[in-house]
């Protein structure tokens, strides 16, 4: 009854698979008379559920690129993955060409570098992008992977990789008062700068309220993310 409540997609056989997993094996017959008889329809209308609420159900993970202009005129792609429930960035990098090829690098990585923080993931969420080749999703399906395209031109359909790309363009540039703001220069810049984003993070807003950090925490990581990016040949402009 719980598994039908908390994810309101799933239907009778994707109940009983559920079950199985966590050792308890009944016919699918007897999950369907189960949720019939509590009154649950064993087939949920889906259009019933918003797109929100198919997404976490399903334990997604969105990936997403965005675009980042230099000092030079050049421009870089990043590329990210994110868990939907947890709103963890998994793997970012950069790139001046992204391929087809190179994303299906990327997804080969992932599962390489990060299977164990996928292990409750059943779905990928992405666009109808031309970097996204057949390649790249056949690694996911072989590790019993969905994929979920988003509608073209509906980036709010992939909400969750947008808040993210929103929060790094403005977290990592971001200076004190009466500052000028920082200025990418090359790709080794950027680079460690998404690197160090992702791994100082702030906690994600369905886990924490957004003033759970006091100032002086913020203040300390946009400084150590500042002083670590002039390491890497950051100009200040």
């Amino acid at each position: 009854m719980r598994l039908a409540t908390e994810n309101p997609t799933w239907g009778h056989r994707r109940i009983q698979g559920e079950l199985a997993r966590l050792g308890h094996k009944l016919a699918h017959s007897t999950v369907w008379q189960i949720l019939t008889d509590n009154g649950i329809d064993p087939s949920p209308n889906r259009s019933d559920v918003t797109w929100t609420e198919f997404l976490k159900s399903q334990a997604a993970v969105a990936c997403d690129l965005f675009t980042v202009g230099t000092a030079t005129l050049r421009r870089y792609y990043v590329s990210f993955f994110i868990h939907v429930q947890t709103r963890e960035v998994i793997l970012a990098d950069v790139t001046a060409n992204p391929t087809g090829a190179w994303t299906t690098q990327a997804a080969r990585n992932l599962f390489i570098a990060h299977a164990e923080r996928l292990d409750d993931a059943r779905a990928l969420v992405r666009d109808r992008g031309s970097q996204f080749i057949e390649s790249f999703d056949e690694i996911f399906r072989t590790e019993g992977f969905k994929i979920l395209k988003t509608p073209v031109r509906v980036p709010v359909a992939n909400s969750f990789a947008e808040r993210w790309i929103g929060s790094i363009r403005r977290e990592p540039l971001k200076q004190p008062e009466g500052m000028p703001r920082t200025i990418i220069c090359n790709q080794q810049q950027l680079e460690r700068l998404v690197r160090d984003y992702t791994h100082h993070q702030p906690p994600s807003p369905c886990h924490e309220p957004a003033d759970a950090m006091d100032s002086s925490t913020n203040t300390k990581m946009a400084h150590d993310l500042r002083r670590r990016s002039f390491r890497a040949g950051q100009a200040i402009h």
